[in-house]
C-alpha cells in the first residue's frame, strides 16, 4: 500500500459515488480547497479528520493511517505539465512571475509569500460572457533575514 494507492481510491470513489469535494469538506469542517489538496496527497490530516474522510471512502485501517503521514509535496508527474489546465498555471508563473515578484517586493520588502501560512478560495463568477474562475490565494509575508 502506498500513499498514491489511496489517492487513487479517493478519487475512484468519488468519481463511481458521483461526490463533490465541497461536500467532503463540509463533513471535514474545513475549506474544499484545504480537504481536495489533503485527498490528493498534499496536506497531512489529523486523526480526527482521516476518521471522517475514511469513512466517507471506505478506506481500511491501513490506508488510513496514510492520510496522516507528512506527504512529499509536489504532484506532477513531470516538471512542465502536459495537462492542459495545469500547464495554464505554470503558463501564468512564466509570464506574471516575474511581476508577481516585484509587486510583492515593491509592497513588503525582500520576502516570499508562504505556501505554509496560506489559503485559497476558489469561485464561479457568473459573467455573460462566459463564466470565470475566480482564484483568491493569501500567504503571510515571510521577510529574508539579516544575521
Amino acid at each position: 500500500m502506498t500513499r498514491l494507492a489511496v489517492t487513487e481510491k479517493i478519487i475512484a470513489t468519488k468519481v463511481s459515488r458521483g461526490l463533490k469535494w465541497s461536500d467532503i469538506a463540509e463533513k471535514v469542517g474545513l475549506s474544499k480547497e484545504w480537504v481536495t489538496a489533503a485527498c490528493l496527497g498534499q496536506m497531512q490530516l489529523n486523526g480526527e479528520q482521516a476518521e471522517v474522510v475514511a469513512g466517507i471512502f471506505g478506506l481500511t485501517p491501513e490506508e488510513t493511517r496514510w492520510l496522516m503521514v507528512v506527504p512529499y509535496k509536489g504532484s506532477l508527474p513531470t516538471a512542465v505539465p502536459t495537462d492542459p489546465l495545469i500547464y495554464r498555471f505554470y503558463e501564468l508563473v512564466n509570464v506574471y512571475g516575474s511581476t508577481f515578484k516585484e509587486l510583492i517586493h515593491e509592497e513588503f520588502g525582500d520576502g516570499i509569500m508562504s505556501a505554509i501560512d496560506f489559503k485559497m478560495d476558489l469561485k464561479r463568477e457568473p459573467n455573460p460572457a462566459g463564466d470565470r474562475v475566480s482564484i483568491t490565494m493569501s500567504g503571510k509575508f515571510l521577510p529574508y533575514k539579516s544575521y
